[in-house]
């Protein structure tokens, strides 16, 4: 007899005892949260992050709509502090993991949480706290394509990496801020360096965008880290590391679909390039948060018959 045949009194039951149980689930999770994070900044609850993915979803679906018969916003020196600024905080993080990972005696083969209050251990997960709040700042990203208009940019591949990264990684820093979560956080904060000098050098115009001829290897870089995330992954399941297991399954699921979605980015943008309306090539599923030579010929006074950017 299926489900739509049984008893209506019976259905209910079979309702409330799937919540109850699902609450009981989510309750027991939280009494195995690291207790040093429960009262850092949004970190009590995970509607805050929510809520915050979920505006910025919003904006990619509306604000193109909004800039749909408004002038592209003008942002040089915006992008400028923003891309060095983001040098800095990722600088920061790799610093912090490093040497608190270093202090610590970390293993790269097999690392536990060790949720004690131990000094080290509170550096490394204020570094991975410190490293998911950069991942909420960097919707920025997207916040300025729109609005300068370069809707072309905001691929899915450019919306799934930055939702997912910082939605996901409130699960790591509430459960998991420490252990082997360290080296992911430590490998990627070091290319988010390299990736946000690139677009920081780019924002000055095109008279330096000539000399940036390693914009493919950034992309590469990418591709690498997917691999090597897998593979670190793959040899602590083989080593029977004690760390959730569950996390380390679907860090491999999530790797092999950015390798996926990277590998076609590749093989469109540099074997098979094809110019954008503005003469950009997209960097790592984003083109460089740079200014264009249309840009470039606004700044000197000579705007395109299409109209001119807003001041900053």
């Amino acid at each position: 007899m299926g489900l739509l045949d049984s008893e209506p009194g019976s259905v209910l039951n079979a309702m409330s005892t799937a919540f109850n149980d699902t609450m009981e689930f989510y309750r027991w999770t939280w009494t195995i949260a690291d207790k040093r994070v429960a009262d850092w900044p949004l970190m009590q609850s995970p509607w805050p992050t929510i809520s915050i993915s979920t505006l910025y979803l919003l904006f990619v679906w509306l604000g193109p709509k909004w800039m749909k018969d408004r002038e592209p916003f003008q942002m040089r020196l915006v992008l400028i502090i923003y891309n060095f600024g983001m040098v800095l905080l990722n600088l920061f993080i790799f610093r912090e993991l490093f040497m608190g990972s270093y202090n610590a005696g970390y293993s790269y083969i097999c690392q536990s949480v060790d949720y004690s209050n131990d000094v080290n251990e509170v550096r490394i997960a204020g570094a991975l706290w410190w490293y998911f709040v950069s991942k909420g700042v960097e919707y920025l990203d997207t916040v300025f394509f729109i609005l300068r208009k370069k809707n072309n940019q905001v691929s899915f591949l450019h919306v799934y990496h930055h939702c997912t990264m910082f939605t996901l990684w409130w699960i790591g820093i509430k459960w998991v801020a420490g252990g082997q979560a360290f080296f992911g956080a430590q490998m990627n904060s070091f290319i988010h360096v390299i990736m946000y000098s690139y677009y920081g050098l780019t924002a000055f115009g095109p008279w330096i965008q000539k000399y940036l001829w390693w914009k493919r290897y950034l992309t590469m870089l990418q591709l690498v880290q997917f691999h090597v995330t897998i593979g670190h992954t793959a040899l602590s399941l083989y080593t029977d590391c004690p760390f959730p297991k569950w996390m380390h399954w679907a860090l491999i699921a999530y790797a092999i679909s950015f390798i996926f979605l990277f590998l076609n980015f590749y093989t469109r943008t540099y074997n098979e390039p094809k110019q954008s309306k503005t003469g950009k090539t997209a960097t790592n599923g984003i083109s460089s948060n740079g200014v264009n030579k249309s840009e470039k010929a606004l700044e000197n006074g000579k705007p395109q018959k299409n109209g001119k950017p807003k001041g900053e």
